[in-house]
């Protein structure tokens, strides 16, 4: 098992309910793939960049043990996850 630190940026138009909605299910499947030591929502904030023509993000920042292939399989699920407009996985050392 590897510790890893996960951030990711939601769009802040989805809603509150479909925000919550996202971030259940990133926690859900963090929890199910290994153990979760924090899992922070940042809220709000302002991009250093217009990404997709928005000035605001909803930031969730986590960090978990997991399995070496569990990484990649995360990544794909964000990036098919509506509302999720950046994302980064780092391995922890």
């Amino acid at each position: 098992m590897n510790k890893y630190e996960v951030m990711f940026i939601v769009n802040p138009e989805l809603g509150e309910e479909e925000i919550k909605a996202i971030s259940d299910k990133f926690k859900s499947m963090l929890e199910s793939a290994g153990t979760v030591e924090t899992f922070a929502e940042w809220g709000k904030r302002r991009l250093a960049y217009p990404i997709q023509d928005l000035t605001e993000g909803y930031y969730i920042l986590a960090t978990f043990e997991a399995a070496p292939e569990f990484p990649a399989e995360l990544e794909r699920i964000f990036k098919i996850t509506d509302g999720v407009i950046r994302y980064l996985v780092t391995k922890c050392e």
